[in-house]
């Protein structure tokens, strides 16, 4: 088991936001979630997911979701059960980690600039045209002008083709699609459509990670990239946030 190695977002939070996004290295997953899954729904060995779980930062506080590609987010406290049906969470309550797993999808990462709520979402593009971002807006106390956000890995426009489906779902976004490689398909840029969404809604400071889940196969999970690969199933990364106690 090699070193365990974290992405740390590049933005300006306060110090008591403590924030991470994981790597696919340094678990104790085999082939072909090696190594460092957190997914429990995934197919893996439960031993491997608890272990992996369990080098995570204040990995006893972790709030899990059971992420159903929806638009809810919910207010955690200590006493809030895990594996609640949403795809968001958000807390004013120090210690307390809000989570969300992906492989292709958008993990966004919020705080407020005094240090004193945070919140995971979960955002595909069924959450993205269902309104997550702007539901755990809404939930949180803080005004959207005085948030953070930060989004982290995820599958880029170049290796996320999509159908005339996906597309219609977002009318006011068409310019975040092109052409895809095959007719009647589309590359579709989720990045773009989530920071406009961010934006929208009024926050101003957003900062990305700028990776591609997909094109990074030594580092990152990609659920995309396994279905090209012949692979049934793959791994999930984690990006969680918490105040510090």
């Amino acid at each position: 088991m090699t070193a365990l190695s974290f992405i740390t977002p590049n933005w300006p939070a306060p110090k008591k936001v403590q924030a991470f996004s994981t790597l696919r290295v340094g678990g104790v997953s085999q082939f072909p979630y090696d190594s460092f899954n957190v997914g429990a729904h995934v197919g893996d060995d439960n031993a491997a997911v608890l272990a992996n779980r369990q080098r995570l930062p204040r990995y006893q506080h972790v709030k899990w979701l059971n992420q159903v590609h929806g638009n809810d987010c919910i207010l955690v406290t200590p006493d809030s059960e895990q594996n609640q049906d949403a795809d968001a969470t958000t807390t004013t309550y120090s210690g307390l980690v809000c989570a969300v797993m992906t492989a292709d999808c958008l993990p966004i990462l919020l705080c407020d600039m005094h240090g004193t709520e945070v919140a995971a979402v979960h955002a595909g593009w069924k959450g993205l045209a269902d309104g997550v971002i702007e539901n755990s807006c809404n939930v949180m106390r803080s005004k959207p002008n005085n948030l953070l956000a930060w989004i982290g890995p995820h599958i880029s426009q170049a290796n996320y083709e999509v159908n005339e489906t996906v597309l219609s779902h977002f009318d006011q976004y068409a310019h975040c699609f092109t052409s895809g490689k095959t007719g009647g398909k589309y590359q579709a840029d989720l990045q773009t459509i989530a920071l406009e969404k961010l934006t929208a809604v009024g926050i101003s400071n957003v900062y990305t990670a700028d990776l591609c889940t997909y094109a990074n196969a030594k580092q990152l999970f990609s659920h995309r990239r396994a279905t090209h690969q012949g692979l049934a199933k793959t791994g999930r990364m984690v990006s969680g946030i918490y105040l510090q106690p």
